[in-house]
């Protein structure tokens, strides 16, 4: 019997349970049942005392006698009640289903074995539908220890597939398996002193101490890790050795004379580091596939307009690629305007370029002419064709699609360069996981002359205060922008707390203009009100999160975010990069009601304490977890992690990426005997429908 084999073959798995076990828990064979592990153990080698037990306990063992049991209760609220002692104290055994079963069941005066957890009715203690079984000679805490739990849904509960029946069939499949295959090379086992897989599925599962547990979770996080590693690594070898890069061996004359003459300020040390790695990049004969991480205002785009430079010294063409029209314009106001000095040839290309202008803007492109193209998704169509592609830029690139990204690739007879930017702080181990197969650059300090935004957090009560400030701001010149949450589940009632906002902002302001955006106009309504405020023309902007990333509004100085306790910290942290883009002193106000949970309370703590994007990525990702990142992720992680935590098995994860550098650095393409079996596991990964693409 192999790991592939259907579950059905265990006794008490029919095609009844096997089907509710694959819809509700995606369980086909054994491979997936043994790696569906507990998410929690409790702790059966102890019995504890009533006298010392309470309700904030969680599931316990006490040995006793039932001394009586009676019906409680009418109706729905009836109740099988059992008085249960171990001469210490009492505890209620309580059943509201199953009674008949229970009723006859159990005999007074007998010891028993009860598991469950305590709570309190009133002044008694109570277990509810406790485990219970009859204490024997034979019975020893010892061969009970931890017990594992599962997760199961409501359809499992109410068809008996409850976590103890999901042990017992666990329980089952391990004995039929017997001897479990290796999936490491038994060299890696040695050098990271792992345990045997089939020793780690036992004690995974049925852990005979603490110790024994630990050594079988670090096994297979390890194991986990590192194929994830493997697999993106390896794709990354794969197409260093299929892909050439085009070499751009000059810094001429653009790049040179726009450093001298037309930077606007002096770069900071960061943005220099970033350009000798990419300049290095582009001149190795390798294809460059560098993500650039900085958080809002940290100078991304003269990064990317100076290694366009490079790639025009070069002969070659570039190209910027913007989530939407907005950013697009936006980049190219300040890009063509710097470059103008140069005469570099720029373009904008969007769905609202005119026909006449297209047709221009494509013969200009393919003959070379143009130089340097800014644009939407409009850049993917398949007319926009270039004389000699070097280097693509994507900005925010978490907005595209693989797909999308990979048609830039076919725009050159051979892949440009590509330059990822992103201005959500992307933490160590997701970046070594998501982006494992990009080189990463980060800019982490902000130009000379940025004053931090300071936060601060107050309660709905000092909505007065708020007014004041926000009126003496209006009055220096400065814009306002006051953000509500939209949430999908609520958002009628949240466009009405919206719009509640706004005519209240207009009354309390009668003497300026007040904006509104939300998701729901139309897209031209939206850039219409979002050029307004860019304008000036209004003071205040009302809006839901829409207001787009990286738009530049330099005059605007507060953030105000309402019911700020409804946000993600990366999302909190999205919506302050908003201001501070200017030379004045910027603020951002969170805005909660009074009661908030502890992780809100530390949410918002963490949003006053610090403007460290990446600390506070950190720090999300530690609250929520990988899968569910705001900005960063599409659809949460491209794989299934069953163990590994990359909340906080970060060093687990470099670990096992050192293991499988090493491996490729011989073998880079796993072609050798020795590697036979690593080979065999991921081939085997890809048939499971985990997808690694050769692009970034």
């Amino acid at each position: 019997m192999n790991l592939d084999t259907e579950i059905t073959c265990i006794q008490g798995i029919g095609q009844k349970r096997a089907e509710l076990l694959k819809k509700e828990i995606g369980i086909t064979t054994l491979a997936d049942l043994l790696s569906y592990y507990p998410y929690k153990y409790v702790d059966r080698s102890r019995f504890y005392r009533v006298n010392e037990i309470d309700e904030t306990m969680p599931y316990i063992q006490l040995k006793g006698q039932i001394l009586s049991a009676e019906y409680m209760g009418e109706g729905r609220a009836r109740r099988y009640v059992a008085h249960f002692s171990d001469g210490t104290g009492f505890v209620d055994l309580v059943w509201f289903q199953g009674i008949r079963y229970v009723e006859g069941k159990y005999r007074l005066n007998t010891e028993y074995v009860i598991f469950g957890k305590p709570n309190r009715f009133g002044s008694r203690l109570n277990i509810a539908h406790p485990e219970i079984e009859p204490f024997t000679e034979n019975y020893t805490q010892q061969s009970q220890g931890f017990q594992p739990l599962y997760n199961t849904t409501e359809k499992m509960k109410s068809n008996f597939l409850n976590s103890n029946a999901l042990r017992k069939v666990i329980k089952t499949a391990l004995m039929f398996m017997g001897n479990i295959p290796e999936t490491l090379p038994a060299n890696l086992m040695q050098r990271y002193s792992l345990c045997a897989r089939g020793t780690a599925l036992q004690q995974i599962h049925f852990p005979q101490n603490n110790d024994l547990l630990n050594k079988a979770r670090y096994r297979l996080k390890f194991e986990e890790l590192f194929y994830v590693q493997l697999s993106i690594l390896r794709q990354t070898k794969y197409r260093e050795q299929r892909y050439r890069g085009f070499v751009f061996g000059r810094v001429g004359a653009l790049f040179n004379d726009f450093y001298t003459h037309c930077l606007p300020f002096s770069l900071t040390n960061a943005q220099k580091r970033v350009l000798r790695e990419i300049r290095t990049d582009m001149n190795s004969g390798r294809q460059m596939n560098r993500l650039l991480q900085g958080d809002v205002g940290s100078g991304k785009t003269i990064v990317a307009l100076m290694s366009a430079l490079i790639a025009l010294d070069n002969h070659f063409q570039a190209c910027v690629m913007a989530p939407t029209e907005i950013l697009a314009n936006q980049h190219f106001e300040t890009i063509n305007a710097l470059l103008q000095p140069l005469g570099v040839h720029v373009a904008l290309l969007t769905g609202s370029t005119k026909k006449t202008a297209r047709q221009q803007l494509h013969e200009q492109l393919r003959n070379g002419t143009l130089q340097l193209l800014i644009g939407t998704h409009a850049l993917l169509e398949d007319e926009v064709e270039f004389h000699n592609l070097g280097l693509v830029v994507i900005d925010e690139q978490h907005r595209f699609g693989v797909a999308q990204r990979a048609k830039l690739w076919t725009k050159n007879v051979q892949p440009p360069h590509i330059l990822v930017m992103t201005a959500t702080p992307i933490p160590r181990t997701l970046a070594m996981t998501l982006y494992g197969d990009l080189d990463v650059s980060v800019l982490d300090e902000l130009p000379p002359g940025r004053k931090p935004i300071q936060t601060f957090h107050y309660f709905d009560n000092k909505r007065e205060a708020l007014n004041g400030f926000l009126l003496k701001q209006i009055e220096k010149g400065r814009q306002i922008y006051i953000v509500y949450p939209l949430i999908q589940e609520s958002e009628k009632m949240d466009l009405k707390n919206l719009e509640d906002g706004f005519l209240y902002i207009k009354e309390r302001f009668p003497s300026y203009k007040v904006s509104m955006v939300h998701g729901k106009m139309k897209a031209s309504e939206k850039d219409a009100e979002m050029q307004r405020f860019l304008a000036g023309e209004t003071q205040i902007m009302v809006a839901t999160t829409v207001i787009e990333v990286g738009v530049n509004v330099p005059n605007a100085s507060v953030m105000v975010i309402e019911n700020a306790e409804r946000f993600g910290l990366s999302q909190l942290h999205q919506l302050r990069g908003r201001v501070g883009r200017g030379a004045e002193q910027s603020y951002c106000i969170l805005m909660s009601k009074f009661e908030l949970s502890k992780e809100t309370r530390q949410r918002l703590d963490t949003m006053v304490r610090t403007n460290d994007g990446f600390e506070i990525a950190e720090a999300d990702l530690q609250l929520r977890g990988p899968g569910d990142i705001d900005g960063t992720l599409q659809s949460g992680l491209p794989f299934d992690l069953k163990i590994a935590d990359l909340a906080r098995d970060g060093q687990v994860l470099q670990l096992a990426r050192e293991a499988a550098l090493d491996i490729l650095k011989d073998d880079p393409l796993l072609q050798n005997d020795s590697n036979a079996l690593l080979l065999k596991q991921l081939d085997c990964m890809q048939r499971n429908n985990i997808n690694w693409s050769s692009i970034s």
